[in-house]
């Protein structure tokens, strides 16, 4: 979590930065900080789930002129390419109207300083595959796994077959599985996307 605070012709914009799972996890956290910020008059957020192509996300405004507070938190979501996180930012009115653009703004400033002050954690999107084959071709599929970006989850024998399962990063998969794809005898099933 990060955290950073912006001021502003009398208001006050807390910004807050969490890193999130699932759409559960995103209501349990605003719930508990609109009991924590209970006298604030707005929480503002957006967030973004999934991987890079398929991301779900969700702007919202509470209450502020339409697109002046959502959208720009996402927006600088966006500039920073950041998937899974939850970016809230919530204002204490100071008595002063900002206008749109002053708006638009603060939410923006506050966003980047509270992305800026964290510890962002690069992760690769990896597919799983599962692997069989007999085991005379063990030697082969190993100098074909031989790689530091492989991950091996697995390595098991069921029914006279050798069973591997391991994760490679989505961007190298083509390259391992043109490897296999020279191997007959060699079975490479596609799992999932983590």
């Amino acid at each position: 979590m990060s955290e950073a605070q912006f001021k502003i012709k009398g208001s006050r914009f807390v910004g807050l930065l969490y890193p999130v799972t699932s759409e559960e996890e995103i209501k349990h956290i605003l719930q508990q900080l609109k009991k924590e910020h209970y006298n604030a008059r707005h929480h503002c957020y957006a967030y973004t789930l999934g991987h890079i192509h398929e991301a779900a996300y969700r702007i919202n405004d509470d209450g502020e002129p339409s697109g002046t507070a959502g959208k720009p938190i996402y927006g600088q979501l966006l500039s920073y390419e950041l998937k899974n996180v939850l970016a809230v930012v919530i204002r204490y009115f100071g008595g002063t109207k900002l206008g749109l653009s002053g708006l638009i703004n603060a939410y923006k400033t506050t966003t980047q300083m509270t992305i800026e002050k964290a510890n962002i954690i690069e992760k690769t999107i990896n597919n799983i595959f599962h692997i069989r084959f007999d085991y005379p071709y063990m030697n082969e599929v190993m100098q074909a796994l031989k790689k530091d970006f492989i991950s091996i989850k697995r390595n098991d024998y069921e029914k006279e077959k050798c069973i591997i399962i391991c994760e490679i990063p989505r961007t190298k998969s083509p390259e391992v599985l043109s490897q296999f794809k020279n191997m007959p005898a060699v079975k490479m099933e596609y799992i999932e996307t983590v």
